[in-house]
């Protein structure tokens, strides 16, 4: 059995639909990182390759992997770095349908909720099949929500209404008899 310490990466403040760009994260609230430090195991952490999860997997003080960039958040597209009202005004229809019916549906230039699962997903068996008792995950929201939605077996709308903050902590398990969700969005 492997258990996944799946951590949100500390907040960039932005708002806006941040996906691939490379804001840095927030890691002033030094009394949260201390706590989460503590709720987690001593196994070694694997993040994204996008800075803000390097820097919060740094600040978690755990043997490093190599960074992992399937463990991206979802590509925005034309859509990133822009607020919901902006695309709304622009293109309501294809919004609408990208967070109301997630699959195929992708922002312009974009990834759909389909191509980003099916690249966690990949990322996931390969860090499963290493075999660890524990491992950390540092990554985004969407990588996080994906592997909650994939462990419970259910739609991607029934996962989009799970909240998934900075700096939480979610623990799923996989061993032989499946998957199992323990805490998720827990804040230590």
């Amino acid at each position: 059995m492997t258990r996944l310490w799946l951590v949100r990466h500390g907040p960039t403040h932005a708002r806006a639909m941040v996906g691939w760009t490379d804001l840095p994260a927030d890691l002033s609230d030094t009394a949260a990182l201390a706590r989460l430090r503590a709720a987690l195991p001593e196994a070694p952490a694997v993040s994204s390759d996008l800075g803000r999860a390097i820097a919060t997997a740094d600040a978690l003080d755990r043997p490093r992997l190599p960074h992992d960039p399937a463990l991206r958040e979802i590509s925005f597209g034309a859509w990133e770095m822009r607020g919901f009202a902006e695309v709304e005004a622009e293109d309501p229809d294809t919004l609408r349908a990208y967070w109301d019916r997630p699959g195929d549906i992708a922002p312009p230039g974009g990834e759909s909720w389909n191509a980003l699962s099916g690249r966690v997903d990949a990322a996931i068996d390969r860090l499963l099949a290493l075999g660890l008792p524990d491992l950390i995950v540092v990554a985004h929201f969407g990588p996080i929500l994906r592997v909650v939605q994939r462990a419970r077996g259910q739609s991607a709308r029934a996962a989009f209404a799970q909240k998934i903050d900075n700096l939480s902590l979610t623990e799923v398990r996989r061993g032989a008899e499946g998957w199992q969700v323990g805490r998720v969005n827990h804040r230590a």
